[in-house]
């Protein structure tokens, strides 16, 4: 085990010492250190800018090419009274290549610790009522493959719950040729026949992921990197209709900024539209999918925030105006707002009314 602690109070500086954690654990025989602990005590107090900087690790990862080969496992413990947060700590566990221990019940054990259902294997009667509140979840490729020491698989103990077995199928976002400070999102190579696996493992539904970036320093986001996103997501989408899976269509427009809500609205409104035009030209049938986008909300960096109203107004209007009422549900994404801003901008949201589609968070 190696620890390594930053002070960095900043995410930019965190996730290039991840980078270079990543690089030197890969490069370290397993013999000599298998885990390393980072530890980052004085960075993200807000439980949801938290989040956001494990999907940014986790580009990180995909970035350097280490998908499968190590793993990020994260921590955020919150300790006081009520919101009151007395301590912080983000602790991103990265641990090397489980995928070369050849006793796959080991293997399953050393990953399994961070699944849902590897919690509901070793205490069932703490959770008899879990699928009262969780809906679904989202596995690795190996865990969906993957069963109990008594031979029952995963997907089974989550169906019996009544929740729903999915699995994210992108590749993980990349640098986008000609544009470099954007992203494009990768994993269409071999898709369909991964669906068609997936499917038959028990999988109902899937996710993919686009990332879109409003940065006025860098005139981002371009029309190109919307469109070959939105491209990219409608291929998914169809690919995975085809296999009898709902998508989860994702298209992310990042509050990491100093935009206000208005350059946000306007960008989302852009990547929205782009998305469902590609979803008609490729044939998506709209009543099977589920769109998780990102409320209309200023960058974190703005100094000038909008009101709760406000961005349940602003987000409502936009919603309507780019997604059509055939669209089952709508399922928000934090994007880095906290648990409480983002649980009452959904509130007020739905206290508007007179919505075609079913709001709810994921």
């Amino acid at each position: 085990l190696r620890v390594r602690v930053s002070a960095t109070r900043d995410t930019t500086s965190l996730l290039q010492t991840l980078e270079e954690e990543l690089q030197w654990l890969v490069a370290t025989p397993l013999e000599q250190v298998e885990t390393t602990l980072l530890v980052a005590p004085f960075i993200c107090p807000e439980f949801g800018d938290f989040n956001e900087l494990v999907g940014q690790a986790q580009d990180v990862l995909d970035q350097l090419g280490l998908e499968g080969v190590l793993q990020i496992a994260d921590f955020h413990p919150r300790v006081g009274a009520g919101m009151l947060i007395v301590f912080t700590i983000i602790a991103t566990l990265l641990y090397q290549s489980f995928w070369t221990i050849e006793d796959p019940v080991r293997r399953r054990e050393k990953r399994g610790t961070f699944s849902l259902p590897w919690l509901l294997e070793k205490n069932p009667e703490a959770t008899p009522r879990l699928g009262e509140y969780i809906s679904g979840t989202i596995l690795y490729d190996e865990t969906i493959r993957q069963s109990t020491k008594a031979g029952v698989p995963f997907v089974k103990i989550l169906n019996d719950q009544n929740i729903l077995p999915g699995i994210k199928v992108d590749a993980g976002v990349k640098p986008l040729p000609g544009s470099p400070t954007e992203t494009i999102t990768e994993g269409l190579d071999g898709l369909a026949e991964r669906l068609a696996e997936y499917a038959k493992l028990g999988a109902k539904f899937t996710k993919w992921r686009a990332v879109i970036t409003p940065d006025e320093k860098n005139k981002t986001p371009t029309d190109y990197a919307i469109h070959v996103n939105a491209h990219a997501l409608g291929r998914y989408a169809k690919l995975a209709q085809d296999a009898g899976l709902v998508p989860i269509v994702e298209p992310e427009v990042l509050m990491d900024g100093d935009h206000d809500i208005d350059r946000c609205y306007e960008v989302t409104e852009f990547v929205l539209k782009e998305t469902f035009q590609e979803l008609y030209y490729q044939r998506v049938a709209l009543e099977g999918m589920i769109l998780k986008p990102n409320m209309a909300v200023a960058g974190k960096k703005s100094n000038k925030q909008a009101s709760v109203q406000e961005v349940a107004e602003k987000t409502v209007k936009l919603l309507k105006a780019c997604v059509p009422s055939a669209v089952p549900g709508i399922a928000f994404l934090s994007g880095g707002q906290s648990d409480e801003e983002a649980t009452a901008h959904l509130d007020a949201m739905n206290k508007i009314g007179g919505l075609p589609w079913g709001l709810t968070f994921s």
